[in-house]
């Protein structure tokens, strides 16, 4: 239980830190490409054995770290694209309410446990994530442009669900700073080549901010990916518990922390989303 208390710490700092580079006026695209290259050489740091190149590039799980760098950055950009011409609050509820695809993924494929009462709390998660994260006019927004959240709701899903998949099918447990950083790598290529595209259109200009920014935020991300990695790892806590745990406490914190540091605008209906993911994560904890 502690890894995931540290990685919904990690996962929501990553949200203050976003906040921040609004605040900063500092470029997301040019800080996420330079976070994903600080996480790879991380993890690389992390690493207690000799790393072999030629090794990484055969392991069995390197087909699915290459997947999961493209979706990666590519849910990141999507995210962004929905944000802008839908909401952030659309944003937010596409991406989080896509934990249901990796908890139906765990009990029929994992045959982890489905009774009563984790039933009831996964649709009380699923309801807090919605209260929690709607804003006003939400409800007008949602119908613009409908393919971008239903992209940004599978392709979330499917990064929760394959992270899990590789990670207790392919990758040792000594191995998980390797695969992360692997995953980061790739990452960070395919962001390369978004950044080049776009500065062929437009040339700009890469300030130190976004270098020291990118920095943090790709330490945090890092330890985000690590220890969501090492508390699926772990036999006592199954994966539909997990996510469902981790993604609500993150957008209960992050709504909390969004009221007390940078002073936005909590609606009852908000509160009333808080309420009930605590009683969902106890639900689901406690099943």
């Amino acid at each position: 239980m502690i890894y995931l208390l540290f990685s919904i710490i990690a996962s929501t700092c990553i949200f203050i830190i976003f906040k921040l580079l609004e605040k900063f006026n500092i470029d997301i695209l040019q800080t996420i490409v330079i976070n994903y290259i600080a996480a790879c050489l991380f993890g690389l740091w992390s690493y207690d054995a000799p790393i072999n190149v030629s090794e990484v590039l055969h392991s069995k799980w390197v087909y699915g770290a290459f997947g999961l760098g493209f979706l990666f950055i590519t849910i990141f950009n999507v995210m962004a694209l929905t944000a802008q011409r839908n909401g952030l609050s659309v944003a937010s509820v596409a991406s989080k309410m896509s934990v249901i695809i990796p908890i139906i993924f765990g009990i029929y494929v994992y045959n982890e446990s489905a009774g009563i009462q984790k039933i009831v709390g996964i649709i009380l998660a699923l309801v807090a994530v919605y209260l929690t994260s709607v804003k006003p006019k939400t409800s007008e927004n949602i119908t613009k442009g409908l393919w971008l959240p239903i992209l940004l709701f599978f392709g979330s899903g499917v990064i929760d669900t394959s992270i899990k998949y590789v990670e207790t099918t392919y990758v040792p447990e000594n191995g998980i700073p390797l695969f992360s950083a692997t995953i980061f790598a790739f990452a960070f290529l395919m962001g390369v080549v978004f950044l080049i595209y776009k500065s062929i259109k437009k040339p700009t200009k890469f300030p130190l901010k976004a270098v020291i920014a990118g920095s943090i935020l790709g330490v945090v991300n890092y330890f985000s990916i690590y220890y969501l990695l090492k508390a699926l790892n772990h036999e006592s806590l199954e994966s539909s518990t997990l996510f469902t745990v981790n993604n609500v406490a993150i957008v209960m914190v992050s709504t909390l922390l969004g009221l007390l540091m940078f002073k936005e605008s909590i609606t009852k209906t908000n509160w009333f989303g808080v309420t009930l993911a605590i009683v969902s994560i106890v639900l689901v904890t406690l099943a």
